[in-house]
């Protein structure tokens, strides 16, 4: 007998990519809203989130557009927190002199 609603294992990786996908809207909607600076760490953060989240989606359907898409914010994304903290460590290291 076979459940009402089988689960496979692309289900698991499309629910990542809808997750990232809603990721994705959400960190764009408190941007234009003003609740997320654009040079904070947090958003950043969200968009890495969201892109690895969608890529891992992707392996259900793969589209090599949308997996260097996603690559690129990855990337791009990790780069501008390491800028963020290094800009925080050495304001932090500044002040202690």
């Amino acid at each position: 007998m076979t459940s009402f609603i089988e689960f496979s294992d692309s289900t698991v990786f499309d629910a990542f990519g809808f997750a990232g996908f809603a990721l994705y809207v959400l960190n764009y909607m408190t941007l234009t809203l003003r609740w997320v600076d654009a040079d904070s760490i947090r958003y950043f953060a969200t968009n890495l989130m969201a892109a690895g989240l969608v890529l891992v989606g992707l392996t259900s359907a793969f589209n090599l557009a949308s997996a260097l898409i996603q690559i690129f914010f990855i990337l791009s994304s990790a780069v501008a927190i390491l800028i963020r903290l290094r800009a925080r460590s050495m304001t932090k290291t500044q002040l202690e002199y």
